[in-house]
């Protein structure tokens, strides 16, 4: 079931579900959710701090809880990433959400609720950017966000500039993935579906080259990438190398992997760790085409 399209005058609920942050942090994204007409519930998490995180994990957990269990909060969007999703995520009672599905929306760490909510109850969720980066968000990157949440559509034409990392085809199947390092945590959970007929988006932030060809060659062997039916690709920001260069960017392993698979693989596309973050529909059904460095991604609510 596909949560509905919001409407001027819904609920859209801040909540910071892993690291801490501030009421003054948030204001960018208060203002833009009020432009274009939703009313904004600020969670108890906003502003409190327990170590790193907005608050212990039971403190965490019954924020989250409080904004899924009411029914006037049509929308959910983590304040920020960090850490901490992963210690709460069985804790919370899906039960309402179930019944009355609502917009879950974030990156990051919120990879955990991508695959939680994608795998275990098959509703769609929003990978996108989140309150922190508002003030430096491209304008591109928040339409994306209006576009699905309050239009239900989604539809790119984007061009890479790493043309050898392309590889042309056309692919239909349900958009899964989010960041690299989190599925990789992910690995042997409930959380962590199959992936077969399914398009694959990764992304991930400063973790060392040489790290993320492990945490592939690992979900290789778990079959994670056997039987995808596409792959896009997108922002690894602010990596690492060693004191003896691995010799391949992270890019350029992930496209070696899959390069033997009979399948479309597109490099570069603006999702991730960046100002430009467009959103991406998780857990529904799209529709890829890749032409020489060009991708064609679509997705339109029922």
């Amino acid at each position: 079931m596909t949560p509905h399209v919001l409407k001027p005058g819904d609920k859209i609920g801040i909540v910071a579900f892993a690291k801490k942050i501030t009421l003054e942090e948030i204001q960018p994204a208060v203002k833009t959710f009020r432009n274009w007409g939703l009313e904004v519930v600020i969670g108890d998490t906003i502003g409190s701090e327990y170590n790193q995180f907005s608050g212990n994990d039971d403190y965490r957990r019954t924020d989250i809880q409080k904004m899924l269990d009411n029914p006037e909060i049509k929308a959910i969007i983590s304040a920020r990433g960090g850490y901490g999703c992963v210690r709460v995520i069985d804790k919370i009672n899906f039960s309402s959400f179930l019944n009355t599905p609502k917009w879950l929306i974030g990156f990051s760490d919120i990879t955990v609720f991508h695959a939680h909510i994608n795998t275990l109850f098959n509703i769609p969720t929003v990978h996108a950017t989140m309150p922190v980066f508002f003030h430096e968000n491209t304008s591109e990157s928040l339409d994306s966000l209006r576009q699905i949440i309050m239009c239900g559509s989604m539809e790119y034409q984007i061009q890479s500039p790493a043309k050898e990392l392309c590889k042309k085809g056309t692919a239909k199947g349900q958009l899964i993935g989010g960041n690299l390092s989190i599925l990789y945590s992910l690995c042997g959970s409930v959380s962590l579906g199959e992936t077969n007929g399914k398009i694959l988006f990764l992304e991930d932030l400063s973790e060392y080259i040489y790290h993320v060809d492990r945490m592939l060659q690992n979900l290789k062997r778990n079959g994670f990438f056997a039987n995808i039916k596409g792959l896009i690709i997108g922002s690894f920001t602010e990596m690492r190398d060693g004191p003896v260069p691995f010799g391949k960017t992270s890019e350029e392993i992930l496209f070696d992997l899959c390069d033997e698979l009979n399948i479309p693989i597109f490099t570069n596309f603006p999702a991730g760790h960046i100002y430009d973050n467009r959103a991406l529909i998780m857990g529904k059904t799209v529709e890829m085409e890749v032409a020489k460095n060009s991708l064609r991604l679509k997705w339109q609510s029922e």
